[in-house]
This record gives C-alpha cells, sequence and structure tokens, in this order.
C-alpha cells in the first residue's frame, strides 16, 4: 500500500482580468451607448441610456458570478463550484482524468493569463474548463501529479489501442 496522500488542498480563482477580456465588448457598448445618450437629444435618446444601465447591471452579475468561481484541487478530486443565488457544485475524480489542454487567447495573451482545459472520463463532466489562470502557475503539471498517483492508489492502468 503506498503512503497516505502527499498533497495540500489547493483552491483556483479567475483572475479578475479574465472578468475584464471575457465582457470587454459589453463594456465598451455600453460604454458607447451612455457617451450617445449623453451627446443626443432626439426624440427616443431616453432608450440608449434603459440600455447602457441594462448592460451595465448584466455586466455586475458576470462579475460577481465570476468572483464566485472555485476550483478545489484535492487529493482525489476536482471540485468546480460556481452560482450566485443557487451555488452548484460539480466534481471529477483525478483517476478519471485522461487529458489536458492549455489554451491562451490573444487578450490572455496580453495580460498573462490562460484556460487549463481537463478532459475526463466522467459522464457528468467530461469537459471543465478552469480560466483566468495565471500564465506562470504550472497547475497542469500539479494536478497530472495528482492524478498519477490517485490511478496508482486505485491500481487503475490505462489501455490505449495505437497503430
Amino acid at each position: 500500500m503506498m503512503d497516505a496522500y502527499p498533497f495540500e488542498k489547493l483552491v483556483i480563482r479567475p483572475h479578475w482580468m479574465q472578468f475584464c477580456i471575457g465582457e470587454i465588448h459589453w463594456m465598451l457598448l455600453a460604454a458607447v451607448l451612455m457617451t450617445a445618450y449623453l451627446m443626443t437629444s432626439f426624440l427616443f435618446h431616453n432608450i440608449l441610456a434603459y440600455l447602457a444601465w441594462a448592460i451595465i447591471i448584466f455586466l455586475l452579475y458576470r462579475m460577481l458570478y465570476i468572483s464566485r468561481i472555485q476550483y478545489i484541487v484535492t487529493e482525489e478530486q476536482i471540485m468546480y463550484l460556481h452560482g450566485i443565488l443557487s451555488h452548484q457544485t460539480d466534481y471529477m475524480e483525478l483517476y478519471r482524468v485522461v487529458d489536458y489542454q492549455q489554451n491562451r487567447t490573444f487578450m490572455q495573451q496580453l495580460t498573462r493569463l490562460k484556460t487549463i482545459t481537463i478532459m475526463s472520463g466522467d459522464r457528468n463532466m467530461p469537459v471543465l474548463n478552469i480560466i483566468g489562470v495565471r500564465e506562470d502557475e504550472d497547475l497542469v503539471q500539479e494536478i497530472r501529479r495528482r492524478v498519477e498517483f490517485n490511478k496508482k492508489q486505485k491500481s487503475i492502468y490505462e489501455i490505449t489501442n495505437r497503430m
């Protein structure tokens, strides 16, 4: 039998810049609408202000939603906590993880962030995107070490069919 789990719990939250780069188009639209409202005086120009305020309320909701996201990596699982009014927790067993991917959009490259995609054999959550991870964090290697440890603990061996 192997040693007890040598890993501490990791708590990952999306960086605040992830909100900015994900919602920049809505922020710009709200700014344009508000500017147009302030600079014009045609008959229905109040509609511009209502639209801008609706977008601002939507952005506040999105900001609160992203600020409530947590990814918790324990010894055996990855937990994805999300939601505002109703909070949901999704679980991915580490021994079921089969592949990893790192992706950096152009805006993420400018802000030194990345998205890590974890693929598993889990039916409920086959793909998990961990958004807004700082570029210098080597999260994939840490999760990979935990996955390999769990597979050894549970005597799970991957059989591939390669040509």
